[in-house]
């Protein structure tokens, strides 16, 4: 057994509350831009006394509609601005926010608003109000609907609100925000349902402030009020997404929100972030896409030096005696050529980007810090309100995810299982008693995952639990680590490794419909169908080379001797892959339970 820990870098309040920080921004900081928002295809700043002002309106509303303190409040929208708005506007009314993913189904609905009893929702579109509605018969508890966005923009929620909440005065939701204390709930996050029914994790104000103070604390140079900025893209029902949002707030940093990653590319470079964070998938087709317009221009060649010299370098940093002068160079001379134009996608400013949610993988990290920015990896669950161990800005250690979060220990059980214990964790399930009791043991959490620490204190994760394939030869396969190796192939997509009793591994694969067109274009196959293509030798063959490199991460006794590819896509309206993008094993081994049988017939 191994422990790693680190003294705390942040005092949480014992009476405050999160409310706390939009008030004191407005009296610390009132001119900053604390948020920017989009409007007619523009960014307008917010500062901290406009964003009060909207909040403090929002609240009297949901007071006036007889939202009373601990009732749990639904939120059901893609990322916007109107999401942090609309959070802080529940917790100073003394609620709870519940988010819903802006792609659950009625069903998913009906079981997280049930659950947590919520009294009211508040929704993005006319389409999430259906949603609502078409299960509202069985939420006998949900007294109130409010849509953000409608035709007449006077009914829409935040005008609704104002009007609404006319009488209240900003000294009674002051009164109000202050009802709660740092162990009063926040939030109840529902996690991914990767397995079963999603469980409402119950994060308090403590955990937030524990969380976020000491990320922001550690990483001081990222968040520079009135320097850094920030574009949240990923889902604020996310926990990670939330991390975000409230870390920006207390530093804090201006925040801006993307709704459509489609336009990521075009908003990151009109927003010009200092810091981006992320998801792997998301840095990967950033490689990927690079990558492919280089080959379409004829430059593959020069691209591909270009990422070796990169890798080199930043492998060279890690070293006593730093980079060569040659390589010096070399890296010097395709910073011009190639690593500035990189960094130009990102918005030309941004050195950091933080990234969890899966391993990002060694090449890809080396990768991108030698093109000048850096991705520091993480590890966190919904269940330790996001990052419960990230890597440093000046103590980084590539292939890891990082050192503890300050104030928080982490610990090594004797079946390699990660064991986690600090302010930041959540306080129990709801409505969950029993597995509250599974999950918590004397203050520690358990995982699920397993994971080792190494004598600097950094901890690698190497699998799931509950996913260790046993083969019929009796080896213990974690799929984790040559699935996300063999995912980081520009054509693949997903990857499920399978094998459990069986005499040896196999693996099942989609192809990323994006690139297809590209690889077929570049191999001259553009008159065959995507179905001939998927069946093609040589794309076949070019599959085989990713499952070849994914086996050079793995012993012989772990590594996929056979795939097969399918010839459909996991996604959410599938039911294989769940909001924050993990697969669904048990949903995938079940629907093509004949695609694994023929694997091994």
């Amino acid at each position: 057994m191994r422990e790693s820990s680190l003294p705390a870098l942040y005092e949480v309040p014992a009476d405050g509350n999160l409310t706390d920080l939009i008030r004191r921004n407005a009296a610390q900081h009132p001119e900053v831009a604390v948020l920017a928002r989009k409007r007619a295809g523009r960014w307008e700043d917010v500062t901290a006394t406009a964003f009060l002002a909207e909040v403090r309106s929002a609240a009297k509303g949901l007071m006036a509609a007889g939202v009373q303190p601990g009732d749990r409040i639904g939120l059901m929208s893609r990322t916007r601005y109107e999401w942090t708005l609309l959070d802080f506007a529940v917790w100073s009314a003394g609620a709870v926010t519940v988010p819903v993913y802006e792609t659950s189904s009625p069903e998913q609905i009906g079981w997280i608003l049930g659950d947590s009893g919520a009294v009211g929702i508040l929704v993005e579109t006319e389409a999430h109000a259906r949603s609502v509605e078409s299960v509202r018969d069985r939420l006998p508890e949900l007294a109130h609907v409010w849509q953000i966005d409608a035709e007449d923009e006077q009914q829409g929620a935040l005008a609704r609100l104002a009007a609404a909440g006319a009488e209240f005065t900003d000294e009674q939701v002051d009164e109000r925000s202050s009802l709660a204390n740092a162990d009063s709930p926040a939030t109840l996050v529902y996690t991914s349902g990767t397995t079963g029914r999603p469980k409402g994790c119950v994060l308090s104000h403590r955990s937030f402030f524990a969380e976020c103070g000491n990320v922001v604390e550690r990483l001081k140079p990222m968040f520079r009020t009135g320097e850094s900025s920030v574009l949240l893209f990923l889902p604020v029902a996310h926990v990670f997404g939330r991390l975000v949002e409230v870390a920006s707030v207390m530093a804090p940093i201006k925040l801006g929100h993307v709704s459509d990653l489609r336009s990521l590319t075009d908003e990151l470079g009109s927003f010009k972030p200092t810091m981006v964070l992320g998801v792997p998938r998301v840095f990967e087709k950033v490689y990927n896409a690079a990558r492919a317009q280089a080959a379409e221009s004829g430059k593959g060649k020069i691209f591909d030096r270009a990422a070796a010299v990169a890798a080199e370098y930043s492998r060279a940093l890690d070293e006593p005696a730093g980079p060569s002068l040659k390589l010096r160079l070399q890296h010097r001379l395709f910073d011009k050529l190639v690593y500035a134009k990189l960094r130009s996608v990102l918005g030309g400013r941004a050195t950091h980007a933080i990234s969890g949610g899966a391993p990002l993988g060694a090449h890809l990290g080396h990768f991108f810090r030698g093109i000048g920015f850096t991705v520091l990896e993480g590890y966190g669950l919904t269940e330790s309100c996001a990052a419960t161990a990230f890597n440093p800005y000046d103590r980084q250690k590539i292939g890891t995810v990082g050192q503890p979060l300050p104030g928080s220990v982490v610990r090594i059980d004797d079946d390699g299982e990660v064991l986690l214990h600090g302010e930041h964790l959540f306080t129990e399930y709801w409505n969950n008693p029993q597995a509250s009791k599974e999950a918590l043991s004397d203050g520690w959490f358990h995982t699920g995952d397993l994971g080792t620490l190494d004598s600097d204190g950094y901890l690698s994760i190497t699998g799931r639990k509950k996913e260790i394939l046993v083969t019929a030869s009796g080896k213990n396969v974690a799929p984790a680590v040559i699935e996300d190796r063999i995912r980081s192939h520009a054509l693949v997509a997903e990857c499920m490794v399978v094998g459990d009793g069986r005499p040896f591994v196999g693996a099942l694969l989609t192809v990323d419909e994006e690139f297809l067109p590209r690889w077929s274009a570049e191999h001259g196959k553009e008159g065959l169908s995507q179905e001939q293509l998927l069946d093609d030798p040589d794309l076949r063959a070019e599959l085989q080379r990713a499952i070849d490199d994914g086996n050079e991460a793995v012993s012989r006794a772990e590594s996929v001797r056979k795939f097969r590819v399918l010839h459909t896509q996991f996604s959410e309206e599938s039911g294989h892959i769940t909001p924050s993008l993990k697969l669904k094993r048990g949903v995938v081994a079940k629907d093509f339970a004949d695609d694994i049988e023929a694997l091994y017939t």
